[in-house]
C-alpha cells in the first residue's frame, strides 16, 4: 500500500458488503468500527446481492480508491463481495486484518439465506483466511433504513469479538430486527433454522413477444415451533447470533457411511 493513511499501531479492520459502496448500511458500519482501529473498505461498485461465494474468473477485476482520510481508506471493486475480500487481502494489505465485518445488509440473512447471501459469502471468505469475521444484517430492505439500533448492537458484538476472539474456521452471522433499541428484547445465540426458499417464477412477455421469468417466492419454515433458532429469535424481536463454520462435513455420518462398505 503506497499511502501512509493506515500506518499507525491500531488494529486493522476490513469492511465490505454486498449492497455496494454507496449503501447506507456500509457507511453506518464504517462509523461503528472507526473508533476501534484503522479501517479499509473494499466494497462492490454496485449491488451484488445473492452472489453467495461467487468469484470472477471470466473478466478482469478493477479497483479504485474513492476516499482517503487518517485511518480510513475506501475502495470500490467491480467484482463480487468475495472478490472484494480477496483483492483487499492480496493487493492492498501488507498485514492480515484483525477483523472483517460485512454489512450492514439491507434485509435478513437468517436461516438458509446464508447459502445465497453475498454478505455472508464475504464473511466466510474472511473466515477461510483465518480472519475473525462477522456478517451483519438488518431486517429492512429500505435504502434509507434507520440503523440506530443496529449500530449499537453491532458495536457491542464487534468489541466483544475483538476482546474474546473467534476460533479458526468459525464466524458469526448476526441478524437484527428492524426497530428501536428499546423494542429489541435482547441478543440470543441461536442455531440456523431449518427451512428453504420455495421459488416461484413469474412468467412475463416482453414487447417482442418473447417470454422471460422474474424470480419470486417465499421462505418455508420447516420447524416453526422450535425456540432455539434464528427465525424464532427474530420473530420474537431478539437479535440472532449464529456461529457458522467453514467445515461443511457431516461428521455424524462418517462412520455410518463407512459401514456401507463402498
Amino acid at each position: 500500500m503506497n499511502s501512509d493513511t493506515l500506518k499507525t499501531g491500531k488494529p486493522l479492520i476490513l469492511v465490505t458488503n454486498d449492497d455496494g459502496l454507496e449503501a447506507k448500511g456500509l457507511k453506518e458500519l464504517v462509523e461503528v468500527v472507526r473508533p476501534l482501529g484503522r479501517v479499509i473498505v473494499m466494497a462492490p461498485s454496485e449491488a451484488q446481492s445473492g452472489m453467495s461465494h461467487a468469484i470472477t474468473v471470466k473478466s478482469p477485476l478493477r479497483m479504485k480508491k474513492m476516499h482517503e482520510e487518517p485511518d480510513l481508506l475506501m475502495y470500490k471493486c467491480n467484482g463480487t463481495p468475495v472478490d472484494c475480500v480477496k483483492m483487499a487481502c492480496n493487493q492492498l494489505l501488507k498485514e492480515k486484518p484483525s477483523l472483517l465485518v460485512s454489512g450492514i445488509n439491507h434485509g435478513s440473512n437468517s436461516s438458509t439465506s446464508v447459502f445465497y447471501s453475498g454478505t455472508l459469502g464475504a464473511t466466510m471468505e474472511g473466515c477461510i483466511n483465518e480472519i475473525p469475521s462477522i456478517g451483519f444484517s438488518l431486517l429492512s430492505l429500505a435504502s434509507d433504513a434507520d440503523f440506530t439500533a443496529s449500530k449499537a448492537i453491532a458495536g457491542k458484538i464487534v468489541r466483544k469479538v475483538m476482546e474474546k476472539g473467534l476460533p479458526l474456521s468459525v464466524c458469526l452471522n448476526v441478524n437484527i430486527p428492524n426497530g428501536s433499541l428499546e423494542e429489541i428484547k435482547g441478543i440470543k445465540v441461536c442455531r440456523q433454522n431449518r427451512g428453504f426458499w420455495r421459488e416461484e417464477f413469474d412468467r412475463r412477455t416482453d414487447p417482442a413477444g418473447r417470454h422471460y421469468f422474474w424470480l419470486t417466492g417465499y421462505y418455508h419454515n420447516s420447524e416453526p415451533e422450535a425456540g432455539d433458532t434464528d427465525e424464532w429469535a427474530l420473530r420474537n424481536n431478539y437479535v440472532s447470533v449464529v456461529p457458522l463454520q467453514t467445515d461443511l462435513t457431516a461428521h455424524t455420518m462418517m462412520d455410518k457411511i463407512r459401514k456401507w462398505n463402498l
